[in-house]
């Protein structure tokens, strides 16, 4: 039986909030931490320490090799060509192409060890993510949208899996081979090498300065695009809706709005981007005729000789291209370092507890559910959703939460299913809390279907097998003919073994209704929940169901949220909830004599069937 409720009304606007809605939360504002970022992406990588060795050597090799050509190009100057020595130069010249060559092959090397480093990288970091989104509290999907989480998990990940591919080898690259130039240099003459250093700092106040646009700028185009995919994400979800009501035009409008924010934050990024190549052009071509202008008036001093001037004048190009590279890798490295923050978002959100190992596992449920003064609210500030609740369903009784919409009725089954904990009071089952259980344990106990039949791609055997994924061919196919969903699915082109679309579109939602509630009845749970469960369903189907589920709540505590007299008249108890709160309970014959709120929704719900 249902015990004492308050049955005053109340007005808090805010009862109508419910998950699946966005529920604002405000802007969170997160200092950036740029050494933090790396120090965390360097976690992912030194677990490839020996591809990291077997890398920087190949490169090591490489730059070294690379860099003995000037010096080769300066020597057969002065030792061949000047003497005029022939058979000397044709014997270097096919040095240098060895050189050239063993160069090339091991840049190779570096590169295809690099993309096998940076591919396991981004693979334990997606694994990662995507683990950690599975222990997430339904709170957090309540408040992101899907498609800011979808461009976190794909776009921005593709960002730093890019860099760390393309970046990391060119960075190891551009040290060695700018401190293997600056000795070559120093051996061969130092007061040009002096002349060479003269554009360092010039290369490091102009990244500097540029950098410093590009990190915001690049860092704001990620948020734009997770918006962007966002908004297209839930365009695609309700293009139905959409047509339905005509708002193609005004969808189309907010898609500009966005896509033109992400233009123009994008458009800045890349104008920021693109300064730096031409501003290290300049300074290399600066550097260059310094060391042509001076160099040559040295080698008509006679103070060096034409190869070694000629010689640097090649490393001075092999100087300014690892900073050249360097600076223009921070453009890469801001975008990518804004990609990692945002992932690293979702890392440090607080996941649900693992009370697996500190709790002991709820056992079947062998007397009443009882919920004892619950109030609960999703946002504090706007007030409760719940407010003061209390009433006790015996084993295997089949209760009905109806009333308007927002009035809390799924938030009753949120909470019964601990997605959310409540604030006051206490959810009690045969008179323990259900907070001193195992969660996980708990949900094992509880088989819910929702009013959005959710289906996987698969085979239509393997979504009926989700709800215990133990179960036997056998078993799988007495849930489906409990569900009366065997019929249908024997006349599909292979069966049980046929594979659905996302979603099951290629299924009516009927079909995919029935499909959810074998799922429920494998699960074999002590709780049934039914979630508008038949609200999208025909009459004749509706009748199958309503046979199945007599069969399924035998024995089984059922909470049923509908609509549909015929769903709830047979229940055992029904709470009109309103504003919050239990406003009136009892069967049904004994409330439609009670001419109060639940006789005055059916009423309306006859009258508008009437005038269809």
């Amino acid at each position: 039986m249902v015990k004492s409720d308050k049955k005053n009304q109340s007005n808090d606007p805010t009862s109508g909030i419910r998950p699946g809605r966005h529920i604002p939360t405000g802007p969170v504002v997160k200092a950036k931490n740029t050494k933090e970022t790396l120090h965390r992406l360097w976690h992912y990588l030194r677990k490839q320490k020996l591809g990291l060795i077997a890398v920087t050597i190949f490169t090591a090799i490489s730059a070294v090799l690379m860099l003995t050509g000037p010096y080769l190009i300066g020597m057969s100057i002065d030792r061949y060509i000047v003497p005029r020595d022939y058979d000397g130069l044709v014997t270097l010249c096919l040095v240098l192409l060895g050189v050239y060559i063993a160069s090339s092959a091991f840049s190779w090397l570096q590169m295809h060890v690099m993309a096998a480093i940076s591919q396991h990288t981004i693979r334990d970091m997606r694994s990662e993510l995507f683990d950690k989104v599975q222990k997430l509290p339904i709170s957090y999907f309540d408040k992101t949208p899907h498609g800011e989480l979808m461009s976190r998990t794909t776009n921005d990940m593709e960002t730093v899996s890019n860099t760390l591919n393309q970046s990391m080898a060119q960075f190891i690259n551009s040290i060695l081979t700018l401190v293997g130039v600056i000795i070559f240099m120093l051996v061969m003459d130092i007061k040009l090498t002096l002349v060479s250093m003269v554009i360092i700092p010039i290369v490091i106040l102009t990244t500097k300065k540029i950098a410093t646009y590009t990190r915001k700028f690049f860092s704001n185009q990620q948020k734009e695009l997770g918006s962007l995919n966002g908004f297209i994400e839930e365009t695609v979800s309700g293009q139905k809706v959409i047509k339905v009501y005509r708002r193609e035009a005004k969808t189309l409008g907010q898609f500009q709005a966005k896509n033109r924010a992400l233009r123009d934050v994008a458009k800045k990024a890349q104008i920021f981007a693109g300064v730096m190549g031409p501003s290290m052009n300049f300074i290399n071509n600066l550097s260059f005729a310094l060391i042509a202008g001076i160099g040559g008036w040295m080698a008509l001093r006679e103070i060096v000789t034409i190869g070694v001037v000629v010689a640097f004048l090649n490393y001075s190009k092999q100087f300014s291209r690892p900073i050249n590279e360097l600076a223009s890798q921070f453009n890469l490295l801001q975008s990518a370092i804004a990609g990692a923050e945002r992932i690293f978002e979702v890392m440090d959100e607080v996941e649900e507890d693992d009370e697996g190992e500190r709790k002991p596992k709820i056992p079947s449920v062998q007397r009443s559910i009882e919920f004892k003064n619950v109030t609960f609210s999703y946002i504090k500030e706007d007030g409760p959703v719940l407010k003061d609740v209390s009433f006790t369903v015996e084993k295997g009784q089949n209760i009905a939460l109806v009333g308007p919409t927002g009035a809390g009725k799924t938030t009753i089954i949120n909470l019964l299913t601990r997605f959310y904990d409540i604030e006051e009071g206490s959810i009690r089952i045969d008179d323990r809390d259900i907070k001193e259980w195992d969660r996980n344990s708990l949900r094992r106990r509880i088989g819910i279907v929702l009013q959005d039949a959710f289906l996987f791609s698969g085979s239509v055997m393997e979504n009926i097998r989700y709800g215990r994924l133990d179960a036997t061919d056998d078993e799988v196919l007495e849930a489906a003919q409990m569900a009366n969903a065997d019929s249908f699915i024997c006349k599909l082109p292979n069966g049980y073994a046929s594979v659905l679309s996302a979603d099951g579109g290629n299924l009516s939602q009927g079909q995919r209704q029935l499909i959810t509630i074998a799922r429920a009845i494998l699960a074999n749970p002590d709780i049934l929940i039914l979630d508008e469960a038949t609200s999208s369903i025909d009459t004749r189907t509706e009748s199958q169901i309503q046979q199945a589920m007599k069969t399924l709540m035998v024995g089984r505590t059922s909470f049923v949220i509908a609509h549909r007299l015929s769903t709830i008249r047979e229940a055992d108890v029904i709470l009109v909830i309103k504003d919050g709160e239990i406003y009136e309970r009892g069967n049904h014959d004994a409330l439609m004599e009670q001419k109060g709120f639940y006789y005055e929704m059916q009423m309306n719900v006859t009258n508008a069937q009437q005038a269809m």
